[in-house]
């Protein structure tokens, strides 16, 4: 179904599964930005990732991706344009999973493996919330349900 609007973009259904997946990965991300800020052994931690992986804008990404993660997790909590934000999660483990490759200091990656496989797992998940969108518990599944055409109802 090609999205020609924000309301199509929102589209979704009562479905459990996308539910729990978006409040899972809603949690996760909310979480990790927090602890990009909150814990410093985490926030050094990940300036060095930043670092060893050479990417651009060293301070703009130190202080704003933790934000950015936090604002796309209340999204996905929320459920508010779920495909939205899960196109932000998609970008942003890109990044990770670039930097889960070139970063050999395992210190720099304390509470996971060195290996991308916690990005590799939430790009799959998140390929689901844009296949299905928000699912149930969802600001996107109340705008689905006010906007749906009559005749669809049941």
């Amino acid at each position: 179904m090609p999205f020609t609007n924000l309301t199509d973009l929102r589209r979704t259904e009562d479905n459990k599964l996308g539910g729990a997946i978006r409040v899972f990965l809603g949690v996760l991300f909310v979480m990790t930005g927090a602890m990009k800020l909150l814990v410093p052994t985490l926030a050094d931690a990940w300036a060095g990732q930043l670092l060893a992986a050479e990417l651009p804008f060293y301070t703009l990404s130190r202080w704003s991706v933790p934000f950015v993660e936090m604002a796309v997790g209340a999204l996905l909590l929320v459920g508010t344009y779920a495909r939205l934000a899960g196109l932000a999660v998609v970008g942003i483990m890109f990044v990770a999973t670039y930097v889960h490759l070139v970063v050999d200091d395992p210190s720099l990656f304390p509470l996971q493996p060195s290996e991308p496989i916690i990005p590799i797992v939430v790009v799959v998940l998140t390929a689901y919330i844009l296949w299905q969108g928000a699912g149930s518990w969802s600001s996107d599944l109340r705008a689905s349900t006010a906007y749906a055409d009559p005749e669809s109802a049941e």
